[in-house]
């Protein structure tokens, strides 16, 4: 687990349409390689987010896991974790000035996302399996293998 330290760990619905497209936006846009992957129904990502004292049925929330594995591991969740990654792929004004807005009110808009995405965005009968060449990056995958 130690080399996933290095490494964000993005926690996504596996079988979300909005959550699939975000992480191929990730995928494009992480140049540097650095963010590793899960979805919200593994065993991983279970483990992790009992760990800290979350609910693993709540697959409305997207977590950014810093530090997997190693005593100073967090989560952020939802508006934060959105925030996070769109600082590390680079988008940093971007996300100072979302900063700004009290994360209350940024937290409600992403609710109100997450309360529709299946409509908007639609919903897979099973998590979809990334195309090889990225495989890798995804750490649920990689633990099963």
């Amino acid at each position: 687990m130690t080399d996933l330290a290095a490494h964000p760990i993005v926690f996504y619905d596996g079988v979300c349409g909005l959550c699939d497209r975000s992480v191929q936006f990730i995928l494009r846009h992480d140049t540097a390689r650095r963010f590793r992957f899960a979805a919200l129904q593994s065993d991983f990502a279970g483990e992790i987010l009992d760990r800290q004292g979350r609910d693993r049925r709540d697959l409305d929330t997207m977590y950014v896991v810093l530090d997997a594995g190693t005593p100073t591991e967090h989560l952020l969740a939802k508006s934060d974790a959105v925030l996070a990654v769109l600082h590390d792929l680079g988008w940093r004004r971007l996300a100072a000035v979302a900063h700004a807005v009290p994360r209350a009110l940024r937290d409600r808009g992403y609710e109100f996302v997450a309360r529709h995405r299946y409509r908007w965005f639609g919903r897979y009968e099973q998590c979809a399996l990334p195309p090889p060449d990225v495989r890798e990056r995804f750490v649920d995958l990689v633990a099963r293998a």
